[in-house]
């Protein structure tokens, strides 16, 4: 879906919403934990993409979530730092 020098986007395999995408950084990062001041602008731009992703997919207005797991009891499932962007319906809370 997009695709830039620091940035992968494509939908997710296993949606959760009518639009389910993953915005994941090509440097390798564990997860937000492991996040440092030298990721700063990474970190960034990941949340700049996941909105110009939205704006793309037409849920700017109704709104959408943004997910990023963290550990085995948030359900990381994948050692990489991804974000979910999660629309295209109501979302309850509190979420799981």
């Amino acid at each position: 879906m997009y695709e830039d020098d620091e940035v992968y986007v494509f939908k997710d395999l296993n949606p959760q919403a009518p639009v389910h995408v993953l915005i994941i950084p090509k440097q390798h990062v564990r997860d937000v934990a492991a996040l440092e001041e030298q990721h700063d602008a990474l970190a960034g731009k990941l949340l700049r993409v996941a909105a110009h992703i939205a704006r793309e997919l037409h849920i700017e207005e109704t709104g959408y979530r943004l997910v990023a797991n963290v550990g085995p009891h948030a359900g990381q499932s994948v050692l990489h730092l991804h974000i979910h962007l999660l629309g295209g319906r109501q979302m309850s809370w509190p979420p799981g």
